[in-house]
């Protein structure tokens, strides 16, 4: 489902402060299958969720999903695509303090043009699914971490992605948090979804249904 050939990605390209943050990946995952991606801060993980998400664009090399070159897509081409294939899961969670949690969760569902009636009903769908539907109309300024946690989860699924990627999604949650967010991630795993989690957190390496670990280190992987 996901191939990567040959990306390089450097920061300030010619000048003193250049920086190679990624060098050389090649990689391929399948479809269903749940990645983890492990490596300290620093280490070039969040660089290849970006590109993969078609946030960044690459110095050099390839990133191809579902068979269409996504990596040198213009802006505009780059945010259908997000919108129609990618649920983004942030390590701070990027919600709107200031809106209910169904606002919060109804955004991506806005530009994909979908009627209000269409809005609600899978905004209630995936609330259901994260369980947060307890909180719908609740601002997210009054919500614990973990039922931030949730939340962002649902507004990952809102648009019904292919592919799910979790940047440190457990860096701000306690043990019990952490685990309920493993437990779902399993049932998102048998919904069929592609999963790639950025983690330096050790209780990923507790969970039998990973598919593949694999280890970055200074941009390259090992």
């Amino acid at each position: 489902m996901i191939k990567i050939k040959n990306l390089n990605l450097i920061f300030n390209q010619e000048t003193k402060k250049e920086f190679s943050a990624l060098k050389n990946i090649n990689l391929k995952i399948s479809k269903n299958e749940l990645i983890i991606l492990k490596g300290v801060s620093g280490s070039g993980k969040s660089s290849l969720l970006s590109l993969i998400s078609a946030l960044l664009k690459p110095t050099s090399g390839e990133i191809i999903i579902d068979n269409r070159a996504i990596s040198k897509l213009p802006e505009h081409h780059s945010s259908k695509f997000r919108a129609k294939n990618i649920g983004f899961v942030f390590q701070s969670f990027n919600l709107f303090d200031q809106l209910s949690v169904a606002e919060n969760i109804s955004l991506p569902l806005i530009p994909l043009g979908h009627n209000q009636a269409k809005i609600d009903k899978r905004v209630k769908e995936v609330m259901k699914l994260a369980n947060i539907s307890h909180k719908a109309s609740q601002n997210i300024k009054d919500l614990s971490g973990g039922e931030k946690q949730r939340c962002a989860i649902a507004r990952a699924l809102a648009n019904d992605p292919k592919i799910i990627l979790c940047d440190e999604p457990t860096a701000n949650l306690d043990r019990k948090n952490s685990l309920l967010f493993i437990k779902l991630l399993k049932e998102l795993k048998n919904l069929q979804k592609t999963i790639i989690i950025a983690t330096h957190d050790p209780l990923f390496d507790e969970v039998l249904f990973v598919d593949k670990v694999i280890n970055i280190e200074d941009g390259e992987l090992l």
